[in-house]
């Protein structure tokens, strides 16, 4: 037969809460005119479901196409209908036998307070092995882009050179230290201040990094890595992936993993001017996305939690509080204005 609701925890579940509409489609910078914060109905769960008082909110560069209806990876938000994104939050009734009130689960139902899963698709999650935020970023899915990205997709060796550029960001700290963790020779990082190029040298344990807006990307990478690079780590595009191909050592590699640079245009990007140096160092471009890497996830988690447990892997969180603070955060990681990984604290008991 099937489950049963639970009876919901007090303080009683109400009857509507707030979620993030997307109602026009940006063109350009996203602007708040695009967005609305609306009262919605609160539902109780049938068979299979679980309904989650959602604790923490991770926004991020990806969302930003999402909003477009180009044809994308993934498909684009509905107009009107409320976004999508990564959650963690706390079970407060259920119609699943495997899981209980009190669980904390991950989920992708994010921008809302209260979130009606398919029990199915929510991962539980143990706030008494991490944060619950670390769920998002570190120990979640930035945490396995940047272990996959790097170690897949780039094919890191020990002894190698590594330049990553957004290297203050949730993915690219994480890049370098565990490049560092792996045996890198050399790792760099780009920035957007000297503030955050202070972190990635004196906590991420970063050889060099520079500030981007300081001067030319490519003179600041040539004198960070006069050795050349052996794999270059993209989160930005544009200049930074026209330095990097410059400095391409032989069978260089260039794993691609966002271009936030140019998220924002409206019109289409020029390219790089010397792609014709991937033919003298017989470099590799290649994109990548982490649901095709899902399969390392257990690995990640033994060895990035090992690292996280032990202090050898150092992360940091820009937390922005409240939902109705949830827009300004996303658009704030749009700007750069993040140290590590951006995430929204709802008000209230969060459970742990």
């Amino acid at each position: 037969m099937p489950a049963t609701p639970q009876t919901p925890r007090t303080p009683e579940i109400p009857a509507t809460a707030r979620a993030w509409h997307l109602i026009s489609r940006p063109h350009g910078w996203p602007v708040p005119s695009d967005f609305d914060l609306r009262e919605v109905e609160v539902p109780q769960p049938g068979p299979g479901q679980i309904l989650v008082r959602n604790l923490y909110l991770s926004v991020d560069p990806y969302m930003r196409g999402r909003m477009s209806a180009a044809k994308s990876y993934a498909p684009p938000y509905e107009l009107g209908e409320p976004m999508l994104g990564g959650a963690v939050g706390i079970v407060v009734a259920s119609g699943d036998e495997g899981v209980q009130v009190g669980d904390h689960v991950l989920h992708f139902l994010g921008w809302r307070e209260y979130a009606l899963v398919d029990a199915r698709t929510a991962v539980k999650v143990d706030p008494g092995i991490a944060p619950l935020s670390t769920y998002l970023g570190v120990l979640g899915m930035t945490g396995l882009t940047a272990y996959a990205g790097l170690l897949r997709v780039a094919e890191f060796k020990e002894g190698e050179t590594v330049f990553v550029s957004g290297a203050a960001g949730a993915v690219g700290g994480q890049v370098g230290q565990i490049a560092k963790l792996k045996g890198a020779a050399r790792v760099i990082g780009s920035a957007g201040s000297d503030e955050k190029v202070k972190l990635l040298t004196d906590e991420y344990g970063f050889d060099a990094a520079f500030n981007y807006k300081n001067g030319s990307v490519f003179e600041q990478l040539k004198a960070a890595a006069p050795d050349g690079v052996d794999v270059y780590f993209d989160n930005v595009g544009g200049d930074h992936l026209e330095a990097a191909i410059g400095q391409l050592n032989l069978r260089g590699r260039i794993a691609v993993c966002g271009m936030i640079s140019v998220y924002n245009n409206t019109e289409p990007a020029p390219g790089p001017s010397n792609l014709s140096r991937l033919i003298q160092t017989r470099g590799r471009i290649e994109g990548f996305l982490v649901g095709d890497h899902f399969d390392l996830q257990p690995q990640f988690v033994q060895e990035v939690g090992a690292w996280v447990a032990s202090g050898a892997l150092k992360y940091r969180e820009t937390v922005v509080p409240g939902i109705e603070n949830t827009l300004e955060a996303f658009l704030g990681v749009l700007r750069g204005d993040n140290t590590g990984k951006m995430i929204v604290a709802l008000d209230g008991d969060q459970g742990e």
